[in-house]
């Protein structure tokens, strides 16, 4: 062997390409996802399917805007919605790409730098990059004007991608060690609600845009918009096809410097994530239990007795447990957003106020079922009527303390945006007559329909009890709206009587009338809880 081929021989082969690896790498997770289930391969070809036809459509109708004097603000509104849905995504949605999570290669000998460029191309692999290349793609045909205009648009289109792509990297990068924490897995679960919110928002809007000269509206924000980048990207293209060829070059070099500036960004928490000691060491806990140490805030003004420690129980699976906050906030949101959007589509009503009361008395429903496989624990201090009493009527303060407040605000809200002011006493109330009537029938059918909520997964319902869970809502809403018969008769009454000057006597009716009301139904739902303990307790465990 001649010392030419020794020296081949000895030399290393080459390390294969580490972008290469990182793509090769989120294929296969890609592939074995598809492969655990038929499920979840229709539900990823579903999407993929309805992502391109959005897409499509979208192009489609932003090519059929070309030319009109507005759309210039239309594209520059759509990249900063979807700029800020990447930005959104890695917080909602940490689970949705494995790849995300960059804590899996601490151990593994990678530089920051190259690993930054083989996460960011990895990361162009994907139907979310494919929708956004199309959505640009079609934002930027919409307004551009000449050769200049195509030119600027085929470089703006590059760093739309790239700074939509490396923003959710950096920002899945530096909160990483949240989304794998309980508080962070809470955030994922609210994402459904603030979806459903910004489906309300993007539905007020789309009726607004759809009258005549509708995209007017938008020149205001759209102005203020294109300086941001990466949006001023695609303003640069409007720009060139109007000959302002220094704002065109202002606004692309605003986005290059925000990609670059992502770029360190990432690199540099990166760089922190994969040297420093994780939250979860000895020290972080030592810090914890100090400050844990002594008890504050509401805990310091409640009593040492049952009720005081089922009220606090009870405020703190709401604010700790998944499903409870979700129930929490999506009832909070709800029974605010029903006024709102009743006021701004031009058609509200005061009355529309009363979805705040029987949302946050609705929470009042299955409270032992809420308690999961956990309720086994307050069963065994349960031995007499008294002691359910005891149970039920803290549990009833628990919900009171939030839902009355927040009642109040949302009716004096209601008044404010909506009015009539003349309306409130009678209003308020109502919803205080209607939050107790709830809690009443909300004990009774804890009492006699419990059902289980699965601690795992998104299902509210144990399998086998969705009827019960139907019933027990439902019947119970309906009894609801029958105790409160009295105080709708008294009202219909003093409206047709024309004795509009004595509709102030509803609010303390309504306030005696609730409170007397939900007492009622505690009293009556406590000796059925002791007695049908046993069941409720096999009740609520099958799940």
């Amino acid at each position: 062997m001649s010392t030419e081929s020794a020296a081949v021989a000895a030399r290393p082969a080459a390390a294969p390409s580490l972008t290469g690896v990182f793509v090769r790498l989120k294929l296969t997770l890609l592939r074995n996802g598809l492969r655990q289930s038929t499920g979840r391969t229709l539900a990823y070809v579903s999407s993929v399917i309805v992502g391109l036809l959005f897409a499509s459509g979208v192009v489609v109708g932003l090519i059929a805007l070309r030319g009109n004097p507005h759309v210039g603000a239309l594209v520059v509104l759509l990249t900063g919605i979807l700029t800020l849905g990447w930005a959104a995504i890695p917080l909602f949605f940490p689970a949705s790409d494995e790849t995300l999570d960059p804590t899996r290669l601490v151990m593994l000998p990678l530089r920051p730098r190259p690993l930054i460029v083989s996460l960011l191309v990895a990361s162009l692999v994907g139907i979310g990059p494919v929708v956004t290349l199309a959505l640009v793609t079609g934002s930027v045909i919409a307004v551009a004007d000449g050769a200049a205009a195509a030119a600027v648009g085929v470089v703006a289109v590059v760093l739309v991608v790239l700074v939509c792509v490396s923003l959710a990297r950096a920002v899945a990068t530096a909160s990483v060690r949240l989304l794998t924490s309980r508080r962070g897995r809470d955030l994922a679960v609210l994402s459904g609600l603030f979806i459903a919110i910004g489906a309300q928002g993007v539905n007020i809007a789309a009726q607004k845009l759809g009258r005549p000269d509708g995209l007017s509206v938008l020149e205001p924000l759209g102005n203020i918009l294109r300086w941001v980048p990466p949006v001023s990207a695609v303003g640069a293209v409007d720009d060139a096809g109007h000959g302002e060829y220094g704002r065109a070059l202002a606004g692309l070099g605003l986005t290059v410097l925000a990609l670059v500036l992502l770029l360190w960004w990432w690199q540099r928490t990166l760089t922190t994530l994969m040297t420093s000691p994780d939250s979860s060491t000895l020290q972080a806990v030592e810090k914890d239990s100090a400050r844990r140490s002594g008890e504050r805030g509401l805990a310091r003004l409640l009593s040492g007795g049952r009720t005081g420690t089922v009220i606090l129980r009870s405020l703190r699976y709401g604010w700790r447990d998944p499903k409870s906050k979700m129930s929490w906030a999506t009832a909070l949101a709800a029974g605010l957003l029903v006024p709102v959007i009743s006021a701004v589509q031009g058609n509200g009503s005061i009355y529309t106020a009363f979805s705040a009361a029987t949302l946050l008395g609705l929470q009042m429903y299955n409270q032992f079922g809420q308690d999961t496989s956990a309720f086994w624990m307050v069963a065994s201090t349960i031995a007499t009527p008294r002691d359910a009493y005891q149970e039920l009527r803290a549990r009833a303060l628990a919900l009171a303390l939030v839902a009355v407040p927040y009642v109040t605000l949302v009716v004096i809200g209601s008044a404010a945006l909506i009015g009539p002011w003349s309306a409130f006493l009678e209003v308020y109330g109502l919803s205080l007559a209607v939050l107790g009537a709830l809690l009443a029938t909300g004990a009774l059918s804890s009492a006699l329909f419990p059902y289980s909520i699965p601690s795992e997964g998104n299902k509210n319902v144990a399998p086998g009890q969705g009827a019960i869970a139907w019933f027990s809502l439902f019947g119970g809403v309906v009894a609801g709206a029958v105790l409160c018969a009295p105080l709708l008769g008294l009202t219909i009454w003093l409206h047709v009587a024309g004795l509009h000057h004595l509709l102030w006597v509803l609010l303390p009716a309504g306030v005696v009338y609730g409170v007397g009301i939900a007492v009622l139904g505690l009293r009556l739902a406590a000796p059925r809880v002791a007695e049908r303990l046993p069941e409720i307790l096999g009740a609520v465990s099958k799940g």
